[in-house]
């Protein structure tokens, strides 16, 4: 059985590592605030200092983390993983992230005798607790194949999509697509609302027609009963949206879409709502039509 290290514990990586941990897998795990793992650890995880310490004592290190700069630091920062890997090991990051740096991980990695995979998800938290998620692969044929076991243990729709950066590239696709779907969802709840319609209902006819959709049956409930706990917070979601307009210019092509629902959000962190999920989307358009 491969030994597995797991770096990162917040919302979603914390219910993905407990899957692994709950199929018996030795893991040892590392987070930024030790707080966060304890749950894990009580469950038989060994707490490591630092992620180098994750990956000199595992086969198979995964990083589920916030930012790109997070991503370089604990994978190519001091006392990390880089550091300390062992030949013949493979590193997993399953941040959202660039995928630039995904390249650079796989090219520092292959000079170490390392296999890399970039493997950013979709389904949030949600998706991570039921172990459900989308995971976007790109990387080496057998290193896939070899992740393949554990990736299956947290999601349910899994497919390499080509060589390093490419499941970034797919999960950037992925967002592009959220984002308009989300303002989408907030008007139309608005709209019903100003109508006198009652919004569960609407839900319930809409969310099984041609306007189905992950957004409006998953967090269209959510608004409804005005929970805006973050399963996939806003300053994320505008770290994304950042990513694919920077590749997307790098491409020479223009998005207007994504542009327009990067504004929105940019709005909602000016109004302290970065730290809430993307579904507190609605309180910016609320506001915005308010006498």
């Amino acid at each position: 059985m491969e030994k597995i290290g797991w770096i990162g514990t917040g919302v979603m990586g914390r219910s993905m590592c407990m899957h692994i941990l709950n199929k018996r897998y030795p893991v040892s795990l590392y987070n930024r605030t030790k707080g966060q793992a304890d749950d894990l650890c009580r469950q038989g995880a060994v707490w490591c200092d630092n992620p180098g310490e994750v990956a000199a004592r595992n086969d198979i290190i995964f990083t589920m983390v916030g930012e790109p700069s997070d991503v370089e630091q604990v994978i190519m920062g001091k006392e990390g993983v880089l550091e300390c890997i062992r030949p013949g090991s493979v590193i997993v990051d399953m941040t959202t992230s660039e995928p630039s740096l995904s390249r650079r991980i796989e090219k520092e990695a292959k000079g170490k005798s390392v296999l890399s995979l970039d493997a950013p998800v979709s389904g949030g938290d949600v998706g991570a607790r039921e172990g459900t998620l989308a995971i976007m692969v790109g990387g080496d044929k057998d290193a896939f194949q070899r992740v393949l076991p554990i990736f299956k243990l947290m999601g349910k729709n899994i497919a390499r999509m080509g060589g390093p950066g490419m499941g970034q590239h797919t999960k950037m696709s992925n967002q592009i697509l959220i984002a308009s779907t989300m303002i989408g969802v907030v008007e139309s709840l608005l709209y019903a609302h100003r109508a006198g319609l009652d919004q569960e209902s609407v839900i319930d006819v809409i969310g099984k027609g041609a306007a189905a959709s992950w957004a409006i049956n998953q967090l269209g409930p959510r608004i409804v009963k005005g929970n805006f706990a973050p399963g996939f917070a806003i300053r994320h979601f505008i770290k994304d949206m950042g990513i694919a307009l920077l590749e997307a210019r790098r491409m020479k092509l223009s998005l207007p879409g994504l542009a327009l629902a990067n504004q929105f959000y940019t709005a909602a962190m000016a109004e302290g709502l970065e730290a809430e999920g993307t579904q507190a989307l609605y309180k910016v358009l609320d506001r915005m039509n308010r006498p």
